[in-house]
């Protein structure tokens, strides 16, 4: 019960901050259903959680650490690539999670950088205009988590919508089931599942 109360806790104070459930639920890398869940303290009565909280500070705190994960998904880039049959011309980071590894990725495998926020209120995001355009480019789309993919679906839109081709998406961990997000390849280094019923 502890370990539910400080999340709880970090919940409320993010909350409390002026953030949506969706961005607490990025944040936190749970579902927007169980930042619901938290945040109405229903986690005090008898019912179960449906989700998985993924952390992943032990790798985010040393570039090094970035680094040594970010070839780790090159790898599986070359590979779906090679199977794929397809070039690679950029590599887009979600912010904030997924631009360390992004940056990492485009680095390693000498391609341009594409940095997309997502809007917690509004349908389109935003691609920053300081780094590559999508028009015209096979992407790869690089996450931390995959917690519903509502996040990856606007993603791929959008880049669809500004002319891009997304020929993969790569995440640390994924917690939604399939290998395809909207007919694009899903590739984690982490697949989680939840086991048994509530």
């Amino acid at each position: 019960m502890k370990s539910l109360e400080e999340l709880y806790k970090r919940a409320l104070d993010l909350k409390n901050k002026g953030m949506g459930d969706k961005e607490i639920s990025t944040e936190l890398h749970l579902s927007v259903n169980t930042v619901t869940w938290l945040l109405s303290k229903d986690f005090l009565k008898e019912s179960k959680v449906q989700d998985v909280k993924i952390g992943w500070r032990t790798a985010g705190v040393y570039g090094s650490r970035i680094s040594s994960i970010s070839e780790i998904i090159a790898d599986i880039i070359d590979e779906e690539s090679q199977i794929g049959e397809y070039q690679v011309s950029s590599i887009l980071g979600i912010t904030i999670n997924g631009i360390p590894f992004a940056t990492m990725v485009s680095y390693l495998m000498d391609k341009e950088l594409v940095v997309y926020r997502p809007h917690p209120s509004r349908k389109e995001g935003l691609f920053s205009s300081n780094f590559a355009s999508v028009r015209g480019k096979n992407i790869v789309i690089i996450d931390d988590v995959a917690s519903t993919g509502e996040t990856l679906k606007r993603t791929i839109m959008d880049v669809k919508s500004e002319g891009g081709n997304v020929v993969l998406v790569v995440v640390l961990a994924s917690k939604i089931h399939g290998d395809e997000i909207m007919g694009v390849r899903l590739r984690s280094i982490i697949r989680t599942s939840l086991i048994g019923s509530s």
